[in-house]
């Protein structure tokens, strides 16, 4: 017998202990789409019930998701939905699984494709919107209709949690679908997606326009050492971490080679490059600021956990290439050496506006009772730090300072790379963050990060604080026990 959702189940209000089972899911009625559920017996989470959905929202939409349910008295009465990376269409295996021990239902999408590549919307448009914010809205409420209909009611909450594209996804949800999550956590959120990659091309083009300009990876460590040894300090603490890379003001002109070009050395191309790249993407007729630099103290990750050589340093091509030849230019054959910083980034502004998630107007999401929880980590490679406080800060500037503080907090994590790694304390548990902030109604303000070392164990801790405090060292103690610190207000703001 076929289960039939409709609005007037959907409003149903009498629970039931155990509405379907896993194989009766696999008759259930969706608009608009195709169910398969089986039992599922994991040796590490145990056994469940997966389901498998297929979404044809709009016509050439095709939307692949997962929903994986814990047994009835496992679960927590809570859903999860997950981000993921990139532009990949790959679930975010290791955090479903995480959170599936813990008694939640967990969902995750595709995102409308398959594969990593861009050429996924080519002469598909309706793909591209898939990618930018429909598959995880459609996700969500499939998911919630997928709920209701095996345990008899809905979550009592849902959550969303994704860093870097996941982080976009957190933050388009908030903006487009303020009811479909009561807590959301944005990590690194590379949500100004089309200035982000021509933040890309500009470092790209900085260190190919002119003839030995690129950085080799030993460069990018001599950079990053000199970083430190000029900016370590700065916090009152040497200890590898700078805690605010904005108060950091190295010129990379205390590295000009004197004679020839050796690896202890910069030239005096690499020189002007790099100052390029920390000064951040310009508008070529105005001057105007398109997106910020790359902030000192994220050339090179010691830990190898990243660097600018993943994104433009030593590569042929500017990370995101396809970006702009596929889904803004349509040629194949672009070069990066003919885009125009006024003309080009004018022209992809007005062609593909809904790929980023920029608009501070969170008036819906509050309304709804939601919460938002930002992180960032300020030695990221990969996102600049400082376009997440700028978009926070749009955000106060929009609903109010008192308003924004009631649903929106952003933590800035010194030594963090991005979503994790750096040498800097940065492992700390986002989902119990925001569960205990929707079920308590009270903001975090300090929370005790952890740092590990290469065999796993921990090596350090220290407060991440609400910004814009910033952790400060009490001046005894040992500088590895997060005791030792206090969340204080920076004496001259970086903003």
């Amino acid at each position: 017998m076929r289960l039939i959702l409709s609005l007037l189940l959907l409003a149903a209000t009498t629970p039931c202990t155990y509405c379907a089972s896993c194989e009766q899911l696999h008759d259930l009625l969706l608009p608009g789409a195709t169910v398969a559920a089986e039992s599922v017996v994991d040796d590490d989470v145990g056994s469940y019930c997966r389901v498998s959905i297929t979404s044809r929202p709009v016509p050439d939409s095709e939307i692949h998701s997962e929903v994986w349910l814990p047994w009835a008295e496992k679960w927590n009465g809570k859903l999860l939905g997950t981000g993921n990376g990139g532009y990949s269409s790959q679930l975010d295996v290791r955090a479903m699984r995480a959170a599936l021990l813990r008694g939640y239902v967990v969902t995750g999408s595709d995102t409308g494709h398959s594969g990593g590549d861009l050429k996924f919307g080519v002469g598909h448009p309706v793909k591209i919107d898939d990618w930018a914010y429909r598959a995880i809205h459609v996700m969500t409420q499939t998911a919630k209709l997928v709920v209701r209909s095996y345990y008899g009611r809905l979550p009592e909450h849902a959550y969303f949690s994704g860093c870097s594209t996941g982080g976009q996804q957190a933050l388009s949800e908030a903006q487009r679908y303020p009811d479909d999550y009561d807590g959301i956590v944005a990590g690194d959120p590379g949500n100004d997606r089309i200035h982000l990659n021509a933040g890309f091309l500009w470092s790209w083009r900085a260190l190919h326009d002119e003839p030995g300009a690129d950085l080799s990876p030993a460069k990018l460590s001599l950079l990053y050492n000199a970083v430190m040894r000029s900016c370590d300090a700065l916090d009152g603490v040497k200890d590898g971490i700078i805690t605010d890379p904005t108060r950091c003001h190295f010129d990379p002109g205390g590295l000009l080679c004197k004679d020839t070009d050796l690896n202890s050395c910069l030239t005096a191309a690499q020189v002007q490059a790099v100052r390029k790249i920390y000064a951040g993407a310009r508008d070529s007729r105005t001057g105007e600021q398109i997106f910020p630099g790359w902030v000192r103290g994220s050339e090179s990750l010691p830990d190898g956990s990243g660097s600018w050589a993943g994104y433009f340093a030593g590569k042929p091509e500017p990370a995101r290439v396809d970006f702009w030849r596929y889904w803004i230019f349509d040629d194949p054959h672009w070069e990066p050496k003919t885009f125009d910083f006024d003309r080009d980034i004018a022209f992809a502004d007005a062609a593909l506006p809904h790929v980023s998630a920029v608009d501070p107007d969170l008036t819906a999401f509050k309304r709804h009772g939601g919460k938002l929880l930002i992180y960032q980590g300020w030695a990221d490679p990969v996102v600049p730090p400082e376009n997440t406080v700028q978009y926070y800060g749009s955000v106060e500037r929009h609903m109010g300072t008192n308003m924004a503080d009631s649903f929106a907090v952003l933590f800035m994590i010194p030594g963090m790379g991005h979503c994790g790694g750096g040498p800097g304390p940065s492992k700390f548990d986002s989902l119990e963050q925001i569960d205990n902030w929707v079920t308590t109604n009270t903001a975090p303000q300090r929370i005790v990060a952890e740092h590990l070392d290469k065999a796993g164990s921990i090596d350090r801790t220290r407060p991440i604080c609400r910004y814009p405090q910033q952790p400060v060292y009490k001046g005894s103690g040992s500088t590895d026990d997060a005791a030792n610190f206090v969340c204080r207000r920076p004496l001259r703001p970086s903003y």
